[in-house]
């Protein structure tokens, strides 16, 4: 006991010092230290006089002997450490929110508004393609874009997550219009940026598209049909349905995998919930409230179920990107950030 003692007394004491330090650095707040300080002192003089708080172990009938003073301060030891863990959590998530709404805010603001007075009155569809370093897909995506479909006039807007190459310069040159990230955060957060922009621009309906090539723009019409016709509030792109190009087996069974799961979590039956390859009307989209950075496709459809909307899935080609590399993880740590995604936006 009296080496414990002294271990933890000098390690209550260089981290008092060190919380000064960090301090003098303007590293933590004047809250931080205080606390710190104060777990500091207290251990410190457990060390140093641990008869002053026989008043404690008096009221918890801690008699001296089989260690139960020793288990008592080991409880009140992971209670502190369970409340700091909440705290930083906390803090953590608000610091995350903050940062995500700032980006999305700075990339909304960014966006060429001008642009957009000139557009001709009417009915709208707007896609919405997050791209990273896709010069030399997004071009022939934007080029293979109706001007117009079913009498919805097709406005076409790319973000870039804040690419290395030139995928804005290629995307405007396709006759697409542009927001960029000032940072890259992901395609979920590009995808937030592109509804706010669709959202203001009176949009009806609102499409989102890979810009790697992967998904068929010619296929709009079969997507909207369901919004179109009144039956569907969001419908999403299967490739399950549809004509895949299957490529891994791995991610191909992961598709069927995790469409399963979704389908058990929600009550309705799902056969591609990684598709990004989706149209929902402009007055479902403001219901949603999204979160994800990475990993939305799962998001948007739980979500949009949990608001009660009518979900449809219609059959979609879905092929292998036209050039470059993939941006999504390596299988595995994909298939786990995915499930985490999906277990968030079901929890919540």
């Amino acid at each position: 006991m009296p080496a414990l003692r002294i271990i933890g007394g000098l390690a209550a004491l260089t981290f008092f010092l060190w919380s000064i330090r960090r301090y003098q650095r303007r590293q933590i707040s004047r809250l931080n230290l205080i606390v710190s300080c104060l777990l500091s002192i207290g251990i410190v003089i457990i060390a140093l006089w641990p008869d002053a708080y026989d008043f404690a172990f008096d009221a918890f009938n801690a008699d001296p002997g089989n260690n139960r003073r020793l288990i008592l301060l080991l409880m009140i030891a992971v209670i502190v450490l369970f409340g700091l863990i909440l705290r930083l959590e906390s803090s953590s998530d608000v610091n995350e929110r903050s940062i995500r709404q700032l980006v999305e805010a700075l990339a909304v603001e960014r966006f060429d508004w001008k642009a957009m007075a000139a557009l001709p009155e009417g009915k709208r569809i707007v896609t919405i393609s997050p791209a990273y370093n896709e010069a030399e897909n997004v071009g022939a995506v934007m080029h293979a874009m109706p001007e117009e479909v079913d009498g919805y006039r097709v406005i076409s807007i790319v973000v870039d997550d804040h690419s290395d190459d030139d995928t804005a310069r290629a995307a405007r040159e396709a006759g697409a219009y542009v927001a960029r990230l000032p940072i890259r955060r992901g395609g979920g957060l590009a995808i937030r940026v592109g509804y706010e922009i669709a959202l203001q621009l009176d949009a009806d309906i609102v499409v989102t598209l890979d810009a790697d090539g992967q998904h068929l723009p010619e296929e709009l019409p079969v997507l909207i049909k369901p919004i179109t016709e009144g039956v569907a509030d969001h419908v999403n792109g299967s490739r399950i349905l549809g004509e895949p190009d299957r490529g891994s087996l791995i991610r191909y069974l992961g598709v069927h995998f995790f469409s399963g799961v979704v389908t058990i979590l929600t009550g309705q039956r799902v056969t591609d919930i990684s598709s990004g390859y989706r149209a929902t009307r402009a007055d479902t989209l403001r219901k949603l409230i999204l979160e994800q950075d990475q990993f939305w496709t799962s998001e948007v459809t739980i979500e949009a179920l949990r608001q009660h909307a009518r979900v449809v899935e219609v059959p979609v080609t879905f092929l292998t990107r036209r050039g470059g590399e993939s941006k999504k993880p390596k299988t595995f740590r994909y298939a786990w950030n995915f499930s985490k995604a999906i277990g968030k936006t079901w929890l919540r």
